[in-house]
């Protein structure tokens, strides 16, 4: 079954640039988004799984991290050398992630080698091997990178903060895991993790490229079909439990890190694209944002400072972060809380608003660029839930955002008495 939209951008060109996606569904009942492409012999495809790394149970933190990082060292009857060298020699790109709430996968190949390069990564996702000798080599990387990380400013910052805020839920400990749990990881664990977290209830798919619709449907039965049916449950809501105030861990060093935040807003919240244009205006990466200018060009007291909304299945966050070196750390702070005072209070000025859609409206088509690119960005929306016409109607959405939108929902989500600062650091003065 195939319908198809097509998408209009506007971009900076003489012409409009058209975008079709059609919506394919398999023999099988698998569905993707698919944009077709045939001026280049060259496919991309995204596949995301659900669930991801808050899959993990707590004793077994980084589980689905570790299987994730072995899919791919070997499969089927190919060991790790051999799974590298058939890969290489169908000039195809696989890439295996785990974030919070996925499993991605992505995947390129030309067309000459489709069939291939399908088969071969249905041997990683279908017959992972998990062989005790790869399990051991990328554990021992997995392992690296965790100490690395205890000694790196920002992942303290980002981990306390998570701890703090979301306790014994998932979300609450690196989904990398501890050195405690990975160290104590068996292959029948990373075996358990392979098996709740590929599965055909939480498959999201799409496709960009020299690839028909009639091509796809039968590809996606042979690349996931015989997948397991159902995946473990997914995790319960977490609880927002960090309260006001500064939390301080000591780090030898002249610079702090800071990471601030409250409660944020949902995706699927009308009040949404409101609530991202006064980020954007607040904290976006130019330097006509806020923060950037009262933080930085105004007093000097960091290179850079940025804002961000984070939407989590189970959660949602509305997250800062700066450096900014130990005697200036808490007037940086101060004047973050004033900011986020003010624009609770006064919203943007009218000239704000026009600039920041302006803006929004004009680099969002921008993103659209290659083959890899729009499979991204349609897997993306189908995980969070948008519907397939997101793309079209997007900008007119932003557009459709007005000065009394603007006033009620900055009154709404900014709580600069909800605040939580942690500085990682030796700041003085806090």
């Amino acid at each position: 079954m195939i319908r198809a939209l097509v998408l209009l951008f506007a971009l900076a060109l003489p012409a409009q640039a058209e975008i079709e996606v059609k919506e394919v569904v398999s023999p099988g009942g698998i569905t993707a988004w698919l944009v077709e492409d045939h001026n280049i012999p060259f496919t991309a495809l995204e596949i995301q799984f659900r669930g991801g790394t808050s899959l993990d149970a707590p004793e077994k933190r980084g589980a689905v991290n570790l299987m994730t990082a072995t899919l791919e060292e070997g499969a089927g009857d190919l060991d790790s050398r051999g799974f590298a060298e058939a890969r290489d020699a169908l000039a195809a790109e696989f890439s295996f992630d785990s974030g919070a709430d996925s499993v991605g996968v992505s995947a390129r190949f030309l067309t000459e080698n489709r069939d291939q390069a399908v088969d071969l990564l249905r041997e990683a996702l279908v017959n992972p091997r998990f062989d005790q000798d790869a399990v051991d080599r990328v554990r021992e990387q997995v392992l690296s990178i965790l100490r690395s990380n205890e000694k790196d400013p920002d992942t303290i910052a980002s981990d306390t903060f998570d701890a703090l805020a979301f306790g014994d839920h998932p979300y609450g400990t690196p989904g990398d895991g501890t050195l405690e749990t990975v160290a104590a990881l068996t292959r029948d664990d990373i075996v358990a993790a392979y098996k709740g977290a590929l599965a055909r209830d939480r498959i999201y798919v799409a496709v960009a490229g020299d690839i028909t619709a009639e091509e796809l449907g039968p590809l996606l039965d042979r690349l996931l079909g015989d997948l397991p049916a159902t995946g473990a449950p997914l995790p319960g809501p977490a609880e927002f439990l960090l309260k006001p105030g500064v939390t301080v861990k000591d780090f030898p060093t002249p610079q702090s890190t800071v990471m601030f935040g409250h409660q944020g807003i949902k995706r699927e919240d009308p009040d949404f694209f409101a609530a991202f244009i006064l980020n954007e205006a607040l904290g976006g990466g130019r330097f006509t944002a806020r923060l950037m200018s009262e933080v930085r060009e105004k007093r000097g007291l960091t290179y850079g400072i940025g804002s961000y909304l984070v939407g989590l299945d189970q959660a949602e966050l509305y997250l800062g972060q700066f450096s900014a070196s130990n005697d200036k750390v808490a007037e940086a702070i101060a004047v973050v809380r004033a900011e986020w005072a003010r624009i609770a209070t006064d919203g943007l000025t009218e000239q704000e608003l026009a600039d920041t859609k302006t803006y929004l409206t004009g680099s969002y088509p921008l993103r659209f660029d290659g083959n890899g690119p729009i499979a991204s960005i349609l897997v993306g929306m189908q995980i969070e839930g948008m519907p397939i016409d997101y793309a079209a109607t997007r900008n007119a959405k932003i557009e459709a955002v007005t000065m009394d939108d603007i006033k009620r929902v900055a009154a709404r989500l900014y709580q600069p008495d909800a605040l939580h600062f942690v500085v990682v650091g030796q700041p003085t003065g806090l």
